[in-house]
């Protein structure tokens, strides 16, 4: 009997072969391959001649594991049709790795509008759409970085973002902090950021935290159960806050930091690749840490950063893509070039490396403020 594989039939699944589903009608309303035709096995000998007359066109017959589907294709063969392959491992691991399907819509009509742009991508469709909305992506910092990335996961529907900062919005923070408004001077960023999220789309739930993140609220914060933590912290204490938390809750880190004219983004994953201590084991000292507020930054620039962190953090929520795992990438706004450096993990590594030294949470002295 002749069989394709998963792959195999992925690539003509688009061209004139004709995919044959035989399993009963319940299984079918639960999910099918795109334009696939579907005649029971009982009855494929009574009807599959009226429905594919061309007996020379190829036929991928396929049931839930792939043995009602090889009686079925016995059928075809010896009615004539010359073409036949029985489909390895069915519609079962069709969907186990994540190829094209057409399942039954669970999305209210409202938010099949809403994220009409995302159904219509194979590789998010409306499983990734629910995934997303069942996501949890704690940002920190509602500043440069935080305002951008926040939008844009709030817009692709990340059902609920948490907001770490206990800051609040000054006028000087405007130029660069899309998420607040003037009229909102003063008042906590936090609070700013969700009133600015939940207008722009009321499924997502934010929650907000008017904290400065230390040791002593850093287990609690995390412990929520976050998928992902989006780093937009200006400050080095609390990067190599995050980064230990992380590493020991497991949580993967998407990290960004901008200067002047210069941006920067990777991904921390846990047991996957590097984590900032491989890059840096310990802060610079305090007298070569730039001012945030003297160094300056181009508008525009956090624009740029924060979207890549919230295109990463997308991609891991819906785990497809090639993310920045072990790869940095280099913005230079002046000259409009990216440059990648691949990263790798320090086996000497403090904190995730083969024989750890940093057990407990250290506290650093500020470098610069918000």
């Amino acid at each position: 009997m002749p069989v394709i594989s998963l792959g195999e039939a992925h690539e003509v699944l688009y061209g004139d072969a004709v995919f044959l589903d035989v399993r009963e009608q319940s299984e079918w309303d639960l999910g099918h391959v795109p334009d696939a035709l579907h005649i029971p096995r009982a009855q494929v000998a009574a009807r599959v001649e009226q429905e594919v007359p061309d007996k020379t066109r190829r036929v991928v017959v396929y049931c839930a594991r792939g043995a009602r589907s090889q009686i079925a294709a016995q059928t075809l063969l010896a009615r004539g049709y010359e073409r036949v392959a029985n489909l390895v491992d069915g519609f079962t691991g069709w969907e186990e790795h994540g190829l094209p399907a057409v399942v039954p819509s669970t999305l209210p009509d409202d938010q099949r509008r809403r994220y009409s742009r995302h159904l219509l991508i194979p590789e998010v469709g409306e499983a990734g759409q629910r995934r997303l909305l069942n996501a949890r992506v704690l940002l920190v910092g509602a500043g440069g970085l935080g305002s951008p990335a926040s939008l844009y996961l709030a817009a692709a529907g990340v059902g609920t973002i948490g907001i770490v900062d206990e800051d609040v919005v000054d006028d000087s923070n405007l130029q660069r902090q899309i998420v607040h408004t003037t009229s909102r001077v003063g008042e906590p960023k936090v609070e700013s950021a969700r009133e600015t999220l939940e207008a722009l789309n009321p499924d997502v739930n934010v929650r907000t935290f008017r904290e400065r993140l230390t040791s002593e609220n850093v287990d609690r914060i995390l412990g929520e159960g976050w998928d992902v933590i989006v780093d937009g912290a200006d400050n080095f204490p609390t990067r190599y806050l995050v980064n230990d938390a992380s590493v020991w809750h497991g949580i993967p880190v998407v990290h960004g930091s901008i200067y002047r004219f210069e941006g920067q983004v990777t991904v921390f994953k846990p047991r996957e690749g590097p984590c900032y201590r491989c890059l840096f084991p310990t802060p610079p000292p305090a007298e070569l840490a730039p001012s945030c507020a003297e160094g300056g930054v181009l508008g525009v620039l956090p624009g740029t950063v924060g979207s890549l962190q919230a295109t990463e953090a997308l991609k891991l929520v819906l785990e497809i893509g090639e993310s920045l795992i072990g790869r940095l990438q280099l913005f230079d706004a002046l000259g409009a070039t990216f440059t990648e450096v691949a990263l790798r993990r320090d086996p000497d590594c403090p904190v995730c490396g083969e024989n750890p030294t940093i057990a407990d949470y250290i506290d650093y002295l500020e470098f610069c403020s918000r």
